[in-house]
C-alpha cells in the first residue's frame, strides 16, 4: 500500500494548539481551549466530506464514515484524545523535526540541559534513519495523544482518497479530559452507534494493549483533637502526625509503584490535605486480577487501624471508589477485535506484541460501557515530559495499520 502520508502535516499544526487539561476544575470539558482543537477536526472532517461531523456540548467530536461495501459489517470506531496532560505545559508547543536520526543524544533547541539520549530511552535505537519530532524542550510535545488524532484523521483521508479500499462504516470520536480520568463521562454509545473500537493511544510501533489495570480510588479521612500547642499535653491527636505515620507504615520494597513491575499491583499514595483536626489522604489502589483491590484495601485498612489505635480519640473514614476495570474482562469474550488488529499491525510491516498497560485507557471504561476497546500504538514516547517524541516513520505505520485494520473487517464479514 503506497500512500501519500498528511499525517505529519497534521501532527505540526495540532500540536500547537493548547489543549492541556485541568483536573481541578468542575465543568466540562475541564478546559474550554481543548475545544479549539476539536473545531479545528471538525472543519477538516467537513472538508472530506464528512457530513455529520459535529462538535457537541460536551466537546466530543462524533462523525461517520459511510461504508463503500455491499456487506454487511460490523460498525467499528477509532478513538483518540485531544487533550494534553497538566504534568508538564502545553502552551507555545514548538516542535522540532530531527531529521534522519543516527542513535546519537538530541540536546533540545531551546533549553540544553533537555537531551534525549538513548542511554535513557532505548526506544530511540530503532529509530535510525528516521525523522524524530520533539518540542524544543520548553514544553511537553503532545504526541500523546495528538498523534493518534493525526493518525486517524489520516486514515480517514487515505480511505476517502483510495475507493478501492473496502471498508464498512467507520466512527470516529474525539474526546477530550482523557488526562484527568473523565474522557469519557459523557460519551452517547447509542448515538456512537459503534459495536466495537480501537483507542489509538499507545506508545511504541506494533504494540496493541487489550489488558490494564482495575483501579479503585481510596479516601481516608483521618480526625484529629485540636488544642492550642501551648496547652496541648496529654489532649492533641494531631490528624497530620497520624497521617505520616500511615505512610511511614506503608511497605517499602513491595505494593508500591516504585518496587513493583509487570502484573504487581500496587498501593500508591498520590496527595496529602490537611490541618491538625482533620486531614485527608488520598490513595491510588491498582491490580491486573480485580479481586486483589480489595485484598489491597484491607491490607490498606488495617495498617490506618493499627495506627490510629495509638492515638486515643483520634478516628478516620475509609471510602472506596471505584475507578475502571481491566478491559481483558471484556475483551476476552471478543478475541477477534484483538485478532483483527494484530492482522493489521502485520500487514503494515511491523511484529505484533500484545501487551498490558500499567495503567488505563478511555479503552477500559468504554469496553464496560458496551463498547469492546483494545488500544493499538501512536508511537508516542516519553508523555507528560518534555523529552516527549514520537517519530514520522511509525505515525506512517499507525495509519497503515487503521487502514488496513479497516479493510480486515470489510475482509472478514
Amino acid at each position: 500500500m503506497s500512500l501519500k502520508y498528511t499525517v505529519t502535516e497534521r501532527f505540526l499544526r495540532y500540536v500547537q494548539i493548547d489543549t492541556q487539561s485541568d483536573p481541578t476544575s468542575t465543568t466540562f470539558p475541564s478546559t474550554e481551549k481543548q475545544k479549539d482543537l476539536s473545531r479545528v477536526l471538525v472543519k477538516e472532517l467537513l472538508a472530506m466530506g464528512i457530513a455529520d461531523a459535529h462538535l457537541d456540548e460536551f466537546g466530543y467530536v462524533y462523525a461517520t464514515l459511510p461504508s463503500n461495501s455491499n456487506k454487511v459489517i460490523p460498525t467499528i470506531c477509532f478513538c483518540s484524545h485531544v487533550d494534553t496532560s497538566p504534568d508538564c505545559s502545553g502552551k507555545n508547543v514548538n516542535p522540532v523535526v530531527h531529521y534522519s536520526y543516527q542513535g546519537h543524544d538530541l540536546v533540545l533547541p531551546a533549553d540544553n540541559t533537555q537531551v534525549l539520549s538513548p542511554m535513557a530511552h532505548p526506544e530511540l535505537l530503532n529509530q535510525i534513519g528516521n525523522d524524530i519530532i520533539t518540542a524544543d524542550g520548553t514544553t511537553l510535545l503532545g504526541a500523546d495523544n495528538k498523534a493518534g488524532v493525526a493518525e486517524i484523521m489520516d486514515a480517514i483521508h487515505q480511505l476517502i482518497q483510495h475507493p478501492e479500499i473496502k471498508h464498512g462504516e467507520i466512527k470516529i470520536l474525539f474526546t477530550p479530559d482523557e488526562e484527568i480520568g473523565r474522557g469519557v463521562n459523557h460519551v452517547n454509545i447509542q448515538k456512537l452507534g459503534a459495536k466495537y473500537a480501537y483507542t489509538i493511544d499507545g506508545e511504541t510501533a506494533g504494540h496493541i494493549e487489550d489488558e490494564t489495570f482495575s483501579a479503585d480510588g481510596v479516601c481516608i479521612t483521618i480526625h484529629g483533637i485540636s488544642t492550642h500547642p501551648g496547652f496541648a499535653k496529654d489532649k492533641m491527636q494531631s490528624s497530620i502526625k497520624i497521617a505520616g505515620a500511615i505512610l511511614n507504615a506503608l511497605p517499602k520494597d513491595k505494593l508500591s509503584p516504585e518496587s513493583t513491575e509487570h502484573k504487581e499491583g500496587f498501593i500508591h499514595p498520590v496527595s496529602v490535605n490537611g490541618l491538625i483536626e482533620k486531614t485527608v489522604l488520598n490513595f491510588i489502589i491498582r491490580d491486573f486480577d480485580t479481586a486483589l483491590l480489595i485484598e489491597h484495601e484491607t491490607f490498606l485498612e488495617e495498617i490506618v487501624k493499627q495506627e490510629i489505635a495509638k492515638f486515643p480519640g483520634a478516628s478516620y473514614e475509609f471510602a472506596v471508589q471505584e475507578q475502571y476495570r481491566n478491559m481483558k474482562e471484556i475483551l476476552q469474550h471478543h478475541p477477534h477485535v484483538a485478532a483483527f488488529a494484530v492482522e493489521a499491525i502485520k500487514r503494515s510491516g511491523l511484529n505484533p506484541v500484545q501487551s498490558s498497560i500499567r495503567g488505563g485507557t478511555d479503552g477500559s471504561r468504554l469496553s464496560f460501557m458496551g463498547l469492546p476497546c483494545p488500544n493499538i500504538f501512536a508511537g508516542e514516547h516519553a508523555f507528560h515530559s518534555k523529552l516527549e517524541w514520537v517519530s514520522v516513520q511509525d505515525m506512517h505505520r499507525a495509519v497503515d495499520t487503521i487502514v488496513h485494520l479497516a479493510q480486515i473487517w470489510e475482509e472478514k464479514s
